[in-house]
């Protein structure tokens, strides 16, 4: 078989002159191709650059400004306008002033997005949990290193991390800032990259380190004993549950619940909300107050005031007299985000790629790169030592004879030999003599060279220790657990968020109490519902329609049941009869197309009273299939009032009815033939949209046009009989003229 010409991609001609830099043609190419090629490359560059995270808990746009400040002398310097710093930090980060200094907001003490802010701040700084206090501008503000920054930046001259050059290529800056602590698991950090985001929720430094420090000596260790949840700048309480904490701590992912913290000041009737989850800010919190009491949803609430300031947050909720506090918190916490749920996600920059990690995976990879951090600033201490060593043996070598050495200088005619001749002279190297040869002539004294060579021995034994340490991960571990336990002990940060178990809350219906009473539901073939109380129905002599509308479906209720409405689109609509007004025996009633908010082409086909959703349901379509489905597939947990697929479509719906117990059901066909068979022979589905079986065998243009029972078709159950199917399908018999009669008569 002759193989296939491989066909080349079509090119397209410009041939206009008049288009500068446009080359003659253009190469066609395959999107997916393209993607690769030019997106890609832009995707992975926001993401490892700029939206997430890496192992020491910093973004670049951190890092960059934490150390423009740190090179300024800002950790232990007085603090500088915030405006120097903005623009000392765009030698390093080129994306503007108002990125910058959106970035120390959110870094200061006062703005309270941290747990532990690494920049002092002094001026106004917003707060993070309001969204009506914004920050002043930068040339009003003045900022330094907060404190812990010592631990952020520790021996980062002694090449714990890599640097690298700068966007312009005139500086350096670290890669990543050598912490002693896992920061990435303190400070809260969200980021939202190309195809994937991150949302880390911050924890308490105290229990952070204690747990970190008890991993490195058990990897396997209980982490929920030393730090059972995340904490959070803005307070409140946790809802907590262990198995959504678990969760999170092994996979990464997961949600919480997070309320606010309040207490009633009964002389005032007032709730004051000191609290609120670090997911909302007070401004939300209000205005979906003052929109819920706009509907007359909160008649509990008088008045709602946010009297938040630069001194801390305050939402002020005046109660009507007799007003429970309890019941309307619990209220507030279902309707507004008074409690708020946290979503997880720990993607986290390791080795220049993403990864969802969990709390231990992420301890895992901060101890393994704390290892590499310690080794090299070990490293640089032993190389210095040496070197020093080094040089002092070359001091004590000239001790033995200091009058020699100052011969040989003297008798030295070239300036260029006096470091070899002092070489050959005490059998020392060049860098050795080259020490030597640079001791100023006050010091070439006895006193001078026996003081510096004293170290000697001090020098030999923290050389060995060093050199022991570094044999050893173990001892390395040690050293990092050790400085651990210097910050635990330093800074000490009490937990600002609490933790309640789900016992403690307070449980509200938020369901208005519906009176029960039994009602009679008729919808008529337009679609129009009536909603009869037993005094109407007993008082009334005729119910209205509209002209051309007659009576279709009747069944008994109550106020307190809900209602599936099927449409001729295979949905179903789920709504509640106390949610239709009662009918007088002179009104339409409602119409369903409206009330239920239908498409304009939609109309109903058949309602029933679903009860306790216990039961199945019986539909019968017009192609002779019958269908048994359990009602249980239509209930649902949350209020959702349209379901899809609710239905087969194959065909026309003729008649359903919920099936309490096994029944007979007949069916007559266009060409007046009957079946009677027990609802027993059909299976109970549990699929919505299933077809069913077949129940009536279905040929030329037979239809099947009624439902009901036997006996209203032929009269007397002993001739109903004589139409028995005993299974499925069945073509069923031919009607008798006189059965053919009463059939007219029910058609007629």
């Amino acid at each position: 078989m002759a193989k296939k010409k491989k066909t080349e991609p079509k090119k397209k001609h410009v041939d206009n002159p008049n288009v500068i830099g446009l080359h003659s043609e253009v190469v066609e190419q395959p999107i997916t191709e393209t993607l690769e090629s030019n997106y890609m490359p832009y995707a992975m560059s926001t993401n490892v650059s700029r939206a997430f995270p890496e192992i020491d808990g910093f973004k670049p746009s951190h890092r960059k400004l934490l150390y423009t400040m740190y090179k300024m002398g800002l950790l232990n310097g007085a603090r500088q306008k915030s405006a120097n710093i903005v623009g000392q930090t765009m030698k390093l980060n080129p994306h503007g002033d108002s990125a910058i200094y959106e970035t120390m907001v959110r870094l200061a003490t006062g703005n309270e997005a941290l747990l532990m802010p690494f920049v002092e701040s002094k001026g106004n700084f917003g707060k993070y949990y309001s969204g009506d206090l914004s920050y002043a501008a930068s040339r009003y503000t003045e900022a330094k290193l907060s404190p812990i920054c010592a631990e952020i930046f520790k021996d980062i001259d002694k090449d714990p991390v890599d640097f690298m050059d700068s966007y312009d290529g005139t500086m350096k800056e670290p890669r990543l800032l050598p912490t002693t602590f896992p920061n990435i698991l303190v400070s809260a950090n969200k980021g939202i990259g190309v195809a994937m985001a991150s949302d880390i929720c911050g924890f308490n430094l105290n229990e952070v380190c204690e747990a970190t420090m008890h991993f490195i000596d058990d990897p396997e260790c209980d982490l929920h004993e030393y730090m059972p949840a995340p904490d959070f700048s803005t307070g409140g309480e946790i809802i907590y549950r262990r198995e959504e904490m678990d969760r999170i701590y092994e996979t990464g992912t997961g949600s919480f619940q997070i309320r606010s913290r309040w207490r009633y000041l009964p002389d005032e009737r007032i709730i004051e909300v000191y609290e609120i989850p670090y997911t909302t800010k007070t401004d939300i919190i209000i205005e979906r107050i003052v929109k819920l009491s706009k509907e007359k949803k909160l008649p509990e609430i008088a008045d709602i005031r946010d009297e938040t300031d630069l001194s801390g947050l305050r939402i002020a909720i005046d109660i009507k007299r007799g007003v429970d506090p309890e019941q309307l918190m619990a209220k507030l916490f279902r309707t507004t985000t008074l409690q708020d749920s946290f979503s997880c996600n720990f993607n986290v920059l390791v080795d220049g790629y993403p990864r969802v990690m969990g709390v231990r995976q992420i301890l895992h990879e901060w101890v393994n790169w704390r290892v590499d951090s310690t080794r090299r600033r070990i490293n640089f201490d032993l190389t210095k030592k040496t070197d020093r060593l080094h040089l002092l043996h070359g001091l004590e070598a000239i001790l033995l004879d200091i009058d020699k050495a100052i011969a040989i200088i003297r008798n030295t005619k070239l300036e260029v030999d006096v470091v070899p001749n002092l070489m050959k002279g005490f059998d020392i190297d060049e860098v050795q003599a080259e020490f030597v040869a640079e001791i100023k002539l006050r010091n070439i004294n006895e006193e001078y060279i026996l003081n510096r060579t004293k170290d000697i021995a001090k020098l030999e034994a923290d050389i060995a220790e060093l050199k022991d340490t570094l044999s050893s991960e173990k001892k390395i571990k040690k050293v990092i657990r050790d400085e651990l336990a210097a910050v635990n002990k330093k800074y000490v940060t009490p937990r600002k968020t609490g933790l309640v178990s789900p016992s403690e809350v307070v449980e509200v219906n938020l369901e208005p109490e519906v009176e029960e009473y039994p009602v009679t539901i008729m919808v008529s073939r337009e679609g129009y519902l009536k909603k009869l109380t037993d005094r109407v129905l007993r008082a009334a002599t005729s119910l209205k329609y509209k002209d051309g509308d007659e009576p279709f479906i009747e069944f008994a209720s109550s106020n307190t049941h809900e209602l599936l409405v099927f449409t001729n689109q295979c949905q179903v609509y789920k709504c509640k009869v106390a949610s239709f007004e009662d009918t007088k025996s002179a009104q339409l009633g409602s119409f369903l197309a409206t009330d239920l908010d239908m498409a304009p082409d939609e109309s109903v086909t058949w309602v029933i009273d679903p009860e306790d959703y216990a039961a199945d349901v019986l539909f019968v379509f017009e192609n002779g299939r019958v269908a048994r489905v359990a009602l249980s597939g239509y209930a649902t947990k949350t209020n959702r009032k349209k379901l899809k697929n609710a239905i087969y479509g194959g065909s026309k719906l003729l008649f359903a009815t919920v099936l309490k117990e096994e029944r007979d059901v007949a069916l007559v066909s266009s060409d007046h033939r009957l079946v009677n068979f027990n609802t027993a022979l059909l299976r109970t589905k549990t699929t919505t949209n299933t077809q069913g079986v077949q129940a009536f065998t279905i040929k030329g243009d037979r239809t099947v046009t009624m439902v009901g029972k036997a006996e209203e078709f032929i009269g007397g159950e002993a001739q109903a009989e004589k139409f028995r199917a005993e299974k499925l399908p069945s073509s069923g018999a031919p009607m008798k003229e006189t059965d053919m009669k009463s059939l007219f008569d029910l058609e007629g």
